[in-house]
């Protein structure tokens, strides 16, 4: 079937589209864009998106989905449902899974699975070391061949600088990019949140910036040093971002990413021990959250992801000491991007699509993050304007560990196209 979709504002940052025109897709692809296109057949889905802005299919290059191994917190249908319900079209998932996403075997059954359930397009993310055990490196061109986009110990930082250097290099043979959790377990320190004065009223052991910084550095002079490309994930601080800037400007191939919850939130969140305000790295400070948005201004932070990390009711009911880092993001983060980003002046509608599709994309060398004729027909639609309130007890997630419930956010998606297939319709899920 064809899908017309009539008069949206199209921004399409790929091609520098940025105006109302109409969309054509056909058989699973976009084969038209422009102004009145005409139109034969009979059998057609018109849209009209008049009012509406119409994007590329949003791109999340770090997540979690669970599967395999902790199915009970989320799993690959689950989550690709979430990620439609948030308008993102293509997820890369993280390899903290069980058994660990550390061979061609698992990268397979993770595709095979994405295909089934059929709400995105899931790229696997290899680990850097086996079993996520920071000692020896895994089959990295075995992981490459099955068709993991990048390698990546997320969720554990690889304390060992020379195999963080021998990742890096086989990963630049392979055409592939390391993504650094930056984590020093040593300044980190056992703590549970930001170091400062809400952990201190708290009673709770704080986790200083250097933790995240030293490691940041470190990682920034490998790939100096060797001149392979790094990606720096989830950046949460004032240091972390000036140490990328001034790398970029020496010319070092590294990116990085941050999620919508360090540019929304800061460490009083976890007042009251709200343990759904508990993530790793921890919220910071309102310092930080300025420096995060210069940084997503400058250009400095190449892209916005959202870390969606799903946990049972269980592992976040509970002491916050005991509880578990993370939290959903999947159906959050285009809302926030625009109520705090776009409506706040940080950034033009067109930067932020840019750094939620287009940039994404680049990065992992995938082919998403566009709306150019022939490319596969994945397409988000939505009202910048319009505003919601955000219900966890409505989240397409099987889990619902979300600080955010109750916000008040803008430009809920109302309809997703995938493959050329309408399965977001009026924000119901088919």
């Amino acid at each position: 079937m064809k899908i017309l979709i009539k008069n949206g504002h199209v921004i399409d940052p790929a091609n520098g589209r940025d105006g109302i025109m109409d969309i054509l897709t056909d058989d699973g692809v976009i084969c038209g864009v422009g102004t009145e296109l005409e139109v034969d057949g009979f059998e057609m889905e018109v849209i009209d998106a008049s009012g509406k802005t119409v994007v590329p299919g949003l791109v999340d290059m770090h997540c979690h989905l669970r599967e395999p191994g902790f199915e009970y917190k989320e799993d690959i249908e689950s989550g690709t449902r979430a990620a439609a319900m948030g308008g993102i079209t293509s997820v890369a998932c993280m390899p903290n899974t069980k058994p660990a996403t550390d061979n061609a075997a698992v990268i397979t059954f993770i595709k095979e699975r994405a295909k089934e359930a059929g709400y995105a397009d899931v790229y696997p993310i290899g680990a850097v070391s086996k079993g996520l055990q920071g000692k020896e490196l895994a089959e990295i061109g075995e992981m490459k061949f099955a068709g993991a986009v990048a390698l990546s110990d997320d969720g554990m930082p690889v304390t060992e600088s020379w195999l963080m250097r021998r990742a890096m290099e086989y990963a630049k043979m392979f055409d592939l990019r390391v993504i650094s959790h930056c984590e020093d377990f040593g300044l980190a320190d056992g703590g549970y949140m930001n170091e400062g004065p809400v952990a201190t009223a708290m009673g709770l052991r704080g986790i200083s910036r250097a933790a995240e910084e030293v490691m940041v550095a470190r990682d920034i002079i490998i790939a100096e040093a060797i001149g392979a490309p790094v990606h720096i994930a989830h950046v949460s601080t004032r240091g972390s971002v000036e140490l990328v800037r001034q790398a970029k400007k020496r010319g070092v191939e590294v990116t990085c990413e941050t999620c919508p919850h360090y540019f929304s939130l800061t460490d009083r969140a976890c007042e009251g021990f709200n343990t759904n305000a508990k993530m790793n790295p921890p919220l910071r400070t309102d310092d930080d959250v300025a420096a995060i948005k210069e940084g997503l201004s400058d250009g400095t932070i190449d892209c916005i992801v959202t870390d969606h990390a799903p946990h049972h009711i269980d592992e976040k009911n509970c002491e916050f000491g005991r509880a578990l880092n993370g939290i959903v993001g999947f159906e959050t983060s285009l809302g926030l991007g625009l109520k705090y980003l776009v409506n706040e002046g940080v950034l033009t509608l067109p930067q932020l699509i840019e750094k939620m599709s287009l940039n994404p994309s680049r990065i992992l060398d995938i082919p998403k993050g566009t709306l150019s004729e022939g490319c596969q027909a994945d397409i988000t639609i939505f009202d910048p304007d319009k505003e919601w309130t955000v219900d966890i007890t409505k989240f397409a997630s099987k889990s619902k560990n979300s600080p955010f419930d109750g916000f008040k956010l803008f430009g809920k998606p109302e309809y997703v196209i995938f493959k050329g297939d309408i399965i977001l319709n009026q924000g119901v899920i088919l």
